[in-house]
């Protein structure tokens, strides 16, 4: 690595290899750029500019010389990001380093208990879990932060291991966080009408017998990322009772004059109805809340993310979108938890 370029190897000594490319998320096309053969060397070689980014996720697309390829982790570099569709290699810059948390053990676990909850709207069942702070009453009304793709959040994110931290510390009052995981994400959470209805009809009704919550709204915070942002804040519009903030990460605010490589995502048109809708106008029952927004400054949603902080400033919201050096991934996603949703949280809950 120099202070300009990220030097990639694949070691190739009986030329098996027909072609090698870079897969990764910080620029496009995701596939690309190619790898180059040196003829005197045993194998392949690929020089990228550093992006905006302190870290760097990424695999390797191999083509053999049968005509087979293969996505893998680059077998030279054992620095690995999980992820909902398996591990992948990180390059880390000397100017990143991990929250001081992320190492460290909290002297005491929250509880996290597991069910589910039903939905007529949907037609459907969802799983769902509920971590409490150590020491609570199951009984006594408590703040509830509501967390789309839960279980991604705690497994990738580690959001349960940060909640955990915070209430040893008392960086937070006593709360609880209902995990919920989607049913067909890509449509749910895509400025769906249904969805919105089935949360705030389905969904929190039943949060509210399992995690009794004090009365109104700001003790409600809804968070997400990508399209669980999205959603998020659609059902906020719909409902502007719901939640008296939210915490939404790299929102998929996705809009036709930035976001054209979109298009042939599913629901694109109806995704971008709504933020077209969300831009050019103010909904007659809407009451600003606090709103923080974080992004990578490798992400292709950061334009349509100042987009909206914009749209949503204009219209009377308080809001933050804070620009991180990382890309559209969890460990991003997990590095921006501290300060900025504690600092979110204590506002309204303090």
């Amino acid at each position: 690595m120099t202070d300009s370029h990220i030097k990639f190897s694949v070691h190739d000594p009986d030329h098996d290899l027909t072609r090698v490319r870079l897969a990764h998320e910080v620029a496009r096309p995701r596939l690309g750029p190619d790898f180059l053969r040196f003829p005197t060397r045993s194998g392949w070689e690929l020089l990228l500019p550093r992006p905006e980014a302190d870290r760097v996720e990424y695999q390797l697309e191999i083509n053999h010389g049968n005509g087979n390829s293969e996505l893998i982790c680059d077998p030279t570099n054992p620095l690995r990001a999980p992820g909902p569709f398996g591990d992948k290699s990180v390059v880390e810059m000397p100017e990143y380093a991990p929250p001081a948390w992320v190492g460290s053990e909290p002297e005491a676990r929250g509880n996290v208990t597991s069910f589910e909850v039903r939905s007529r709207a949907l037609r459907a069942r969802m799983r769902a879990s509920l971590w409490s702070s150590p020491g609570t009453d199951p009984a006594e009304p408590l703040p509830l932060l509501v967390v789309h793709d839960g279980s991604d959040y705690a497994n990738y994110s580690s959001l349960t291991h940060f909640l955990d931290h915070c209430a040893v510390a008392r960086e937070l009052p006593p709360m609880r966080a209902a995990l919920l995981d989607p049913v067909d994400r890509d449509q749910i959470y895509s400025a769906s009408a249904t969805y919105a209805r089935a949360l705030a009809h389905d969904l929190l009704p039943q949060l509210a017998e399992i995690a009794p919550t004090p009365h109104g709204r700001s003790a409600r915070v809804g968070m997400g990322a990508s399209l669980g942002a999205l959603a998020m804040l659609h059902a906020h519009r719909r409902t502007p009772a719901l939640f008296g903030g939210l915490f939404l990460q790299s929102g998929s605010y996705f809009r036709p004059r930035v976001d054209r490589y979109e298009e042939g995502f599913v629901r694109f048109r109806r995704v971008a109805r709504f933020t077209r809708e969300l831009t050019s106008r103010q909904p007659e029952n809407a009451h600003p809340i606090a709103i923080t927004m974080t992004c990578g400054t490798a992400e292709e949603n950061l334009a349509n993310n100042v987009i909206t902080r914009d749209a949503l400033e204009a219209q009377g919201y308080t809001v933050t979108l804070v620009e991180h050096r990382d890309a559209h991934n969890w460990v991003s996603w997990r590095d921006t938890l501290y300060p900025h949703l504690v600092d979110l949280l204590k506002g309204l809950w303090s």
